[in-house]
Formats: C-alpha cells, sequence, structure tokens
C-alpha cells in the first residue's frame, strides 16, 4: 500500500508518502506554504493546487489526514479546519480513499505515546523509515508519521 499523508495547516501542509514494506519507504515529503499576507480564499486556492499536485505526482492508493483538534486558540482551530477541509476535497475528487486520525492515535502509533513531544515523532520516524536524521521540517515529519500511522492501523480495522 501506498500512502500519502497530509499534515493540514494554513500557513505550512506537510505532506509524506510512505510505500508499506519491511521497513516502509519514505517516497516523497515537504511542506506546501502559504502567504499569511493573502485573502483566506487565495490561500485556500493555493493550498487545494498544491495538494491536487502532489497527489497527482505521488499517485497514492490512500490519503491519511491528521484530523482538526480542539485547540485554546479558536483562529488556529478555524484555520486548520479549514486547511483539512481542503485536504478532504482534494482526496476525495482524486477518488482516493481518506482516512482521519486525531493526533494523540498518531503520536501513539508511532511512539506508543499519545503526548509525544515532536521531536520523539521525528526520531521514530527517522528510526521507522530507516533515515538518517529525523525528517524536517516539522510539518513534513508529521505528514510521514501521519502515513506510517495509517499503514499501522488500517490492516487492524479491515479485521474487525
Amino acid at each position: 500500500m501506498f500512502v500519502l499523508g497530509i499534515d493540514p495547516g494554513l500557513s505550512a501542509t506537510g505532506y509524506g508518502a510512505v510505500e508499506s514494506g519491511h521497513p516502509p519507504a519514505a517516497v516523497l515529503a515537504g511542506v506546501i506554504r502559504t502567504d499569511p499576507d493573502s485573502p483566506m480564499a487565495v490561500r485556500l486556492a493555493e493550498l487545494y493546487t498544491g495538494l491536487t499536485q502532489v497527489i497527482a505526482e505521488a499517485r497514492p492508493d490512500e490519503v491519511a489526514v491528521e484530523s482538526v483538534f480542539t485547540n485554546q486558540n479558536l483562529q488556529t482551530a478555524i484555520s486548520v479546519g479549514r486547511a483539512s477541509g481542503v485536504a478532504l476535497l482534494a482526496a476525495a475528487q482524486a477518488g482516493l480513499p481518506v482516512s482521519e486520525y486525531a493526533p494523540t492515535a498518531v503520536k501513539s502509533a508511532i511512539t506508543g505515546d499519545g503526548a509525544a513531544s515532536k521531536k520523539q515523532i521525528q526520531q521514530m520516524v527517522a528510526r521507522l523509515l530507516r533515515l538518517t536524521e529525523p525528517p524536517k521540517p516539522a510539518d513534513a515529519a508529521d505528514a510521514l508519521a501521519i502515513a506510517l500511522c495509517h499503514l499501522r492501523v488500517a490492516p487492524l480495522q479491515v479485521r474487525r
């Protein structure tokens, strides 16, 4: 299975594609950035264009997206929700199955600890993918973690 993980954010959306195997392999990773000074609609359109290009290039079998979490900052939660909606739309329009995972589920699947730090996630992603150093930026590492989470969790969901 080939999974594209997406860590949605309005200013920076991370993406990472992972091929299943022993060990799994990172195929690509990066970040789509939008200009905070641009109007909201323009930023969402740029994000959509970027994600559709990544999906067309990577040609994943499935997409995994980190779900919106409750945040102390309402504006941040709203902007992440908008970016998440764009990610879901881009995947759906490509005809791809989409799964969503809570941040704590991703952390738990990767490190065994639902409260793991960003640094711990980056270190475990590097170990699991046998990379020489933790992936950067953090948004790309998080997207790879989301894809890895899906590779670990999806087979268990099929068995139910």
